[in-house]
């Protein structure tokens, strides 16, 4: 099963590099509201960083399918091959927009079966000229956990399986360089498995994305969780991720490590229970396509 997706995603990535399906995603972020308005454009090349969601919205009309891996982790060692050989985890999302500023998507995780549904908005946009100097965007998800029953005996009852997420994404685009946001997030489980773990962690994200050649960048992310207001520190570590955007044939590879398996807010933020300084980090990418959907023009 491992080697079979392992298949299925490369053979993506390579079909890819015959289309030009990012040049879809920039012409999007790039469209003809932003130059009328002279609002800033691309500050981050898609919607989703690392692990956590930009400020960015997907064009007017546009439809993101997008892939994220993460393989297992570098400490299982030479046998396990460094983590290539597994545990690893996948998730499938789609991500659209009428308008270019009301974004809603699905999607679907590997690790605790996970389903999940989002609403972002954009609120606020930063302009060429600071009229306005930063950028608001706003991101709520539910999420529902779909693992049998006789793996969460303790869930008797569907609401039990819901957890929560809930954003305020405020970042700049400093230069054509350099862009940094910041997330302030809430995240709510229903109901935990521990009589230890809190039902609601707060937690604050940083985020950003150094571009040093025109077709790369660094990028990272860290999520610094609020004590009194999270888990046990002793049990679980902060979400940690470095990476490097390429672009390749009109298209963005994103490519990093990160300690935290989960892919949704709800499981990085407050269960990563892997740590950066005993070498429980892995390798992780992301991939997208977008497609135009019906008319984009006004």
């Amino acid at each position: 099963m491992q080697k079979n997706n392992i298949a299925l995603i490369i053979g993506f990535c390579l079909s890819t590099l015959q289309v030009t399906a990012q040049d879809d995603l920039l012409e999007s972020l790039n469209n003809e509201q932003s130059k009328k308005k002279s609002l800033t454009i691309a500050s981050f090349k898609g919607t989703r960083l690392i692990n956590s969601p930009t400020l960015e919205v997907v064009g007017r009309r546009a439809l993101d399918f997008r892939i994220a891996h993460r393989f297992g982790p570098f400490n299982s060692g030479y046998q396990n091959f460094w983590g290539i050989d597994g545990p690893a985890t996948i998730k499938l999302s789609f991500e659209y927009s009428f308008d270019g500023r009301f974004m809603f998507g699905i999607g679907r995780s590997s690790a605790q079966k996970l389903y999940d549904g989002f609403l972002k908005y954009r609120l606020l946009r930063q302009t060429t000229k600071n009229e306005m100097p930063i950028s608001v965007t706003l991101y709520a998800s539910a999420n529902i956990n779909g693992q049998k029953q006789e793996s969460l005996p303790y869930y008797h009852n569907f609401t039990g399986r819901m957890s929560y997420a809930y954003q305020i994404i405020i970042g700049r685009k400093f230069n054509e360089h350099l862009t940094l946001q910041v997330s302030p997030t809430i995240i709510h489980y229903n109901l935990v498995e521990k009589s230890t773990d809190k039902n609601t962690t707060m937690a604050v994200i940083g985020a950003g994305r150094l571009k040093f050649t025109r077709s790369m960048a660094l990028t990272f992310e860290y999520g610094m969780r609020l004590k009194g207001m999270t888990n046990d520190f002793s049990s679980y570590f902060n979400t940690a991720s470095l990476g490097i955007d390429i672009e390749t044939g009109g298209h963005i590879f994103q490519m990093f490590v990160t300690n935290s398996t989960g892919m949704n807010e709800v499981q990085y933020i407050p269960y990563t229970n892997t740590s950066w300084k005993d070498g429980g980090i892995r390798l992780g990418f992301n991939v997208s396509r977008v497609f135009a959907i019906g008319n984009r023009k006004k």
